[in-house]
């Protein structure tokens, strides 16, 4: 049976330093570099998915903006934090991934900003998947195209209307077609004045080296456990001994803990179709490994691609487990998770990993790169049968 959570407390989130459960050392520099006018015009916020960049990044902006700043936080009560509770300040603009299509033929972040506004009110801590899920993408993946390069530059050009400085928060710069990152780094040399950068990256190594080398790099940690769980006990209601259990799975991942917490429909629907793939694998059925592949290729292109991610992560906790880690707590797997992985560990070694995992890497950069599903699942499929009759 699927479970949720037995309390979720949905409230909006007030994007300012003292929501953020941890990450006290990085709010600590960022509120220095204000008090001492050492703000740098851009700078990029790089961590793992989940270490909560992006709120980091909101919260920057508010206390730059507020004109009551306070010693720990912004003021929460002039008008400019009465504006970013909202996400409407004047000099605030953001450019994040969208899809192609669905509201114009040249996509731009503001086609989908009032989406992106209650979206992210709810909470600074999503997967890119989860908002393109959002916004209804179906088979379309989600970038930045070479369209919001005019935009960025036309925004930029006014003068600022209310604040000292005109702030652009850029979420996810990786996913930037080439095009607008070359506009991006000439905008980044010469920056119009009063202009504040804030790129906001989970694969820093993805975004184009020139715009890495005249950014300031702020490297975000990932939350601890006790960060984690006091979050989750506050967020959402559920007991210490619960949040304990999430926040290790979670593995320092807010965004996971969040998700593990609100619905686990999602991690067992992707177990669902592992379990499947390599029950039809060891088999050799390759009927079934066909249907299976159909199936896969009917859930959208996003849905593949968080599929992959979940296999990767099930095969390394399960090299974990066939390595005898679970003792040295290396291993983070759900209950559900942790009941079929104990009768399929065996089947995962040092052997086979790693051909596997270079499968599923490919299989993930096919997908991204639009190529056929069907064949795409079914070449995977057929990999998998044959390295998996190797433990």
């Amino acid at each position: 049976m699927r479970k949720k959570c037995s309390i979720i407390v949905l409230h909006f989130f007030v994007m300012n330093f003292a929501q953020i459960p941890g990450q006290k050392e990085i709010i600590g520099k960022l509120i220095r570099s204000v008090n001492e006018e050492r703000v740098s015009h851009a700078q990029i916020f790089a961590g793992n998915e989940g270490c909560g960049s992006l709120a980091l990044a909101l919260a920057y902006a508010r206390y730059i903006s507020c004109e009551d700043r306070q010693e720990h936080d912004s003021c929460g009560r002039c008008k400019s934090c009465i504006k970013y509770d909202k996400m409407i300040h004047p000099d605030l603009h953001f450019v994040f991934p969208v899809i192609k299509g669905k509201k114009a033929t040249d996509p731009v972040s503001d086609n989908y900003i009032e989406e992106w506004r209650e979206f992210t009110a709810l909470s600074p801590f999503f997967t890119l998947n989860k908002w393109l899920d959002h916004i209804e993408v179906g088979n379309a993946q989600g970038m930045i195209f070479a369209s919001e390069a005019s935009e960025i530059i036309r925004k930029l050009s006014l003068k600022t209307f209310e604040s000292d400085y005109k702030i652009m928060i850029i979420w996810l710069p990786e996913k930037m077609h080439p095009s607008a990152s070359n506009k991006l780094l000439k905008m980044i040399e010469e920056p119009p004045e009063k202009t504040l950068f804030l790129l906001v990256s989970d694969e820093p190594d993805k975004v184009i080296p020139t715009i890495m080398s005249r950014c300031q790099l702020i490297k975000i940690p990932v939350f601890t456990d006790s960060e984690i769980e006091n979050y989750l006990t506050s967020r959402y209601g559920v007991t210490t001994e619960k949040a304990a259990d999430i926040a290790h799975v979670a593995n320092g991942n807010i965004i996971r803990a969040s998700e593990l917490c609100e619905d686990e429909n999602t991690s067992l629907d992707n177990l669902e179709r592992f379990k499947t793939l390599m029950r039809f694998a060891w088999k050799r059925d390759v009927v079934s490994l066909v249907g299976w592949s159909e199936e896969m290729a009917a859930t959208g292109r996003e849905a593949q691609k968080n599929f992959i991610s979940f296999s990767l992560r099930i095969l390394r906790e399960n090299l974990m487990l066939t390595l005898g880690q679970k003792e040295n707590r290396l291993v983070f797997l759900t209950g559900e998770e942790e009941g079929f992985s104990g009768k399929f560990h065996p089947f995962i070694t040092r052997e086979n990993v790693y051909p596997l995992y270079e499968e599923f890497n490919l299989g993930y950069s096919h997908i991204e790169a639009n190529g056929n599903a069907k064949i795409i699942f079914l070449d995977l499929a057929l990999k998998v049968t044959r390295f998996i009759r190797s433990a």
